[in-house]
């Protein structure tokens, strides 16, 4: 754990942390304003299964991949895919490095705390595990096995899970760094 700790306060420099974040939320931006869009044009509402934290089941899954048609289905595995497939990359290490960041501004990178800098990775290695899950579905549709459904499912909820709670302790930190700088403004009064 000191190892992991050396390296995580080795790479926790503002500009470092900040140019990451800003690569992570022009690919998240890509997404959600060109690729997505352009599957959800085939999908008559229907949400994709990688934007639903709560999971889905094999019909839904089924009823997606009828629905979007041969050309959103080629949208979904040639257009947002691959983009989808940068974007776990960099929300895992930018968020672990924004992260790092606060708890250290806190004095509190300590192994407990630092555990939870493991958050942001875990969802993005569970979004990839989703991807995979999909890309094998969308390759081999008609033939959606409910194996891997519930398998892509798992991972889904997995990284849903994790995202959700990196940005609880993020708002947590952020919070807790704001009461912090009111105190100090006030005592300095």
């Amino acid at each position: 754990m000191k190892k992991l700790s050396c390296i995580v306060q080795k790479n926790i420099r503002a500009k470092r942390v900040g140019l990451f974040f800003f690569l992570t939320n022009v690919v998240y931006m890509l997404m959600l304003f060109i690729t997505i869009p352009q599957v959800m044009i085939h999908s008559s509402g229907l949400k994709l299964l990688d934007m639903m934290p709560m999971g889905y089941t094999t019909e839904y899954a089924k009823s997606l991949f009828d629905t979007l048609g041969p050309e959103g289905r080629e949208a979904y595995l040639y257009n947002q895919i691959p983009v989808d497939m940068i974007y776990p990359f960099l929300f895992g290490v930018s968020y672990c490095l924004v992260l790092v960041y606060f708890l250290n501004k806190l004095n509190n990178l300590k192994t407990p705390f630092l555990y939870l800098c493991f958050l942001p990775l875990i969802a993005g290695i569970a979004d990839y595990l989703e991807n995979f899950g999909i890309i094998s579905l969308l390759n081999n549709y008609p033939d959606i096995s409910s194996t891997i459904v519930s398998l892509t499912n798992s991972f889904s909820l997995i990284k849903s899970s994790a995202t959700t709670l990196c940005f609880v302790v993020l708002l947590i930190s952020l919070t807790l760094l704001g009461i912090r700088a009111l105190k100090k403004v006030r005592n300095s009064i």
